[in-house]
């Protein structure tokens, strides 16, 4: 029995964990007004009747804070990398000089801003509901296990290793926001 305990709890923590992964990986696309190469994260680009990410061809960086530069490795993309940038629908504008794509961050404006912090928290509320839902799978699968023999002591210290972690993935969603509305409002 303790270790179909040690699997529910490993299994918890791992829905935890990939919930946080998925949060961080949410908020990198949400731009702060800085030039973050993952803002182009998700982009797809025709490659020769394929579609393929753009970050697996080309080179794409951070000269300065408010531009982003993309080298294709083929000179023959830069066409269908500007089209598919502009195709996403970022609000951006890409501009080529026939070797390489420059694409200016403009800066935000306070509504903007406040825009952009209320989908931070919505991102992170989802994240809490997703960590809050692996909790009740857990405790859900420890109940089935008592009516299987597990003693009701065992289950107790389960679902109380269970809350804590549950309370330290929602501890470090909170931070992950905090952190994120901070670079949002910063000027």
């Amino acid at each position: 029995m303790d270790d179909e305990v040690d699997l529910i709890l490993m299994d918890s923590e791992d829905k935890m964990q990939r919930t946080l992964k998925f949060l961080e990986n949410e908020l990198s696309k949400i731009r702060a007004g800085r030039a973050n190469v993952h803002m182009l994260d998700g982009i797809m680009v025709n490659y020769y009747g394929t579609p393929a990410p753009l970050n697996q061809i080309s080179n794409i960086t951070t000269p300065d804070s408010r531009t982003l530069t993309i080298q294709p490795w083929e000179k023959n993309m830069i066409d269908p990398i500007e089209k598919a940038i502009l195709a996403a629908n970022l609000g951006l504008t890409p501009m080529n000089n026939g070797e390489i794509i420059r694409i200016n961050i403009p800066m935000l404006t306070e509504e903007r801003r406040r825009e952009l912090v209320k989908r931070v928290r919505t991102e992170g509320e989802n994240s809490r509901v997703g960590i809050r839902n692996a909790r009740r799978e857990s405790n859900d699968q420890l109940k089935k296990l008592v009516k299987d023999g597990l003693s009701e002591d065992l289950e107790k210290d389960a679902e109380h290793q269970v809350q804590e972690m549950t309370d330290k993935y929602i501890r470090l969603v909170d931070e992950r926001l905090a952190a994120k509305e901070k670079d949002i409002m910063t000027i």
